[in-house]
C-alpha cells in the first residue's frame, strides 16, 4: 500500500480524492446545520391606513444561505487541487528537463537526484545511467585517440630524422612537408580532444578587455587586427571564448591578411563579430566547414590551408556557453563569424 502512495498517480489521486471529500463534508455540514429561515404565513396581511388590505413583504433570504457557500468552497479547493495536480506532474518532466539541458553543456554535470515518486526515481536512475555511458564512451574515445596520435609520434620522428640521409633536396623537401602536416594534424586533434573533455566553470569576464588583449597581441606579432565596441561583463568560460576568439581570428588572418572584431551589447545578449574581407565561402558550405577536418578546396594550400579543425573548436566552444556560431557573407565580400552569447 505504501509503495502504491509513493507513485505519481497515487499521490495526484490521493490529492484529488482528499480535495473532493473535504467539499462534500463541508456541503453536508452546512445544509445539517445551517437553520433557514421559516417561510412566510401564506395569507398575512396588514391593514393600510386607507382602510385596504396589503400582504406582508417576503423575508429576504441572507446571502449565505443556501448552496453558495459550500458551491463557493468546492470552486476554490478543485481549483487549488488541480493546481497542486498539475505542479506534481511537471515538477519531475522539468527537472528532467534541467539536467538534460546541463548535460548537452557539461558531461561531467553532476546527476540527477533520485528522489520523489517512483516514476520520478526511475526516470532520474536511467537518466544517471545514459549519462555514466555516455561519458564512458566519449571518455573511451578520447582515449583510443590520443593514445593512437600519441603512438604516432614516434615513427614519425623516426621518419624526420633518416629524411636527412635523401641526398634528393627537392624530394627531402616535399617528405618534410607531408610529415609536417601530419604532425600538425596530430598536435590539433588532441587539442581537439583536450577541449572535449576539459570541464571548466564559468567566471565573470571583461570580454570586452579579453578582444582588446587579443587584438593588441596579435599586432605586436605584425597582424592588422582591430576591435571596435564595447560590453558589460559577461558569465562564461573564460577559456573556452579565449579559444574560440582565437580560432576565429586566426582563420580570418590566415585567409584574409586582416580582421576586425566588433562587440553589440544588449541586455539579452552579446554578439561578437569576426569581420574579414577575403575570399569568402559559398552559402552552401558554411555549415560543412563546422564539421571536423572538412577544408574546402581552396584551403588545401601547405602555406595557407589549416587542418580543418579551428572551426569545429570554435563552434564547441560557443555552445559550451549556451550561445550559436553562423557565418554570413561580409558587405562587399568576405565572411564574416557572428557569435551570439546569451546573458541569461
Amino acid at each position: 500500500m505504501r509503495n502504491a502512495l509513493n507513485t505519481l498517480f497515487g499521490r495526484l489521486f490521493g490529492v484529488l480524492l482528499l480535495a473532493i471529500v473535504l467539499a462534500h463534508a463541508l456541503a453536508f455540514f452546512w445544509f445539517h446545520h445551517y437553520d433557514p429561515p421559516p417561510p412566510p404565513p401564506k395569507a398575512t396581511f396588514v391593514e393600510q391606513p386607507d382602510g385596504t388590505m396589503r400582504p406582508l413583504p417576503k423575508r429576504p433570504r441572507p446571502w449565505f444561505g443556501g448552496p453558495v457557500v459550500p458551491l463557493t468552497f468546492q470552486f476554490f479547493s478543485l481549483i487549488i487541487a488541480a493546481w497542486y495536480g498539475a505542479k506534481l506532474l511537471s515538477r519531475p518532466i522539468q527537472r528532467l528537463s534541467e539536467a538534460a539541458e546541463r548535460l548537452s553543456l557539461d558531461l561531467d554535470s553532476p546527476p540527477l537526484d533520485e528522489s520523489g515518486p517512483r516514476e520520478a526515481q526511475q526516470a532520474a536512475s536511467t537518466f544517471n545511467l545514459m549519462q555514466k555511458r555516455i561519458r564512458e564512451q566519449v571518455g573511451q574515445r578520447a582515449r583510443m585517440l590520443g593514445a593512437v596520435s600519441h603512438d604516432l609520434r614516434t615513427p614519425l620522428s623516426r621518419l624526420k630524422l633518416r629524411l636527412e640521409q635523401i641526398e634528393d633536396a627537392k624530394l627531402q623537401g616535399q617528405m618534410r612537408q607531408d610529415l609536417n602536416d601530419m604532425i600538425g594534424m596530430l598536435d590539433a586533434t588532441l587539442s581537439y580532444l583536450h577541449e572535449q573533455r576539459t570541464s571548466e566553470s564559468r567566471h565573470w569576464l571583461d570580454v570586452q578587455a579579453l578582444v582588446e588583449s587579443i587584438s593588441e597581441n596579435a599586432q605586436d606579432q605584425g597582424s592588422n587586427v582591430q576591435c571596435a565596441g564595447t560590453c558589460a561583463p559577461l558569465q562564461v568560460q573564460p577559456m573556452a571564448l579565449r579559444s574560440c576568439l582565437n580560432n576565429l581570428i586566426d582563420n580570418a588572418l590566415r585567409y584574409a591578411g586582416s580582421a576586425r572584431v566588433e562587440l553589440e551589447d544588449s541586455r539579452e545578449a552579446l554578439t561578437i563579430r569576426v569581420i574579414d574581407h577575403g575570399p569568402g565561402i559559398a552559402a552552401d558550405k558554411r555549415e560543412a566547414v563546422f564539421e571536423p577536418f572538412y577544408r574546402l578546396e581552396g584551403s588545401r594550400n601547405r602555406n595557407s590551408g589549416g587542418v580543418g579543425l579551428g572551426m569545429t573548436i570554435a563552434k564547441d566552444a560557443v555552445e559550451r556557453l549556451g550561445g550559436r556560431l553562423s557565418l554570413e557573407e561580409t558587405p562587399g565580400g568576405g565572411l564574416t563569424a557572428v557569435m551570439w552569447l546569451p546573458r541569461a
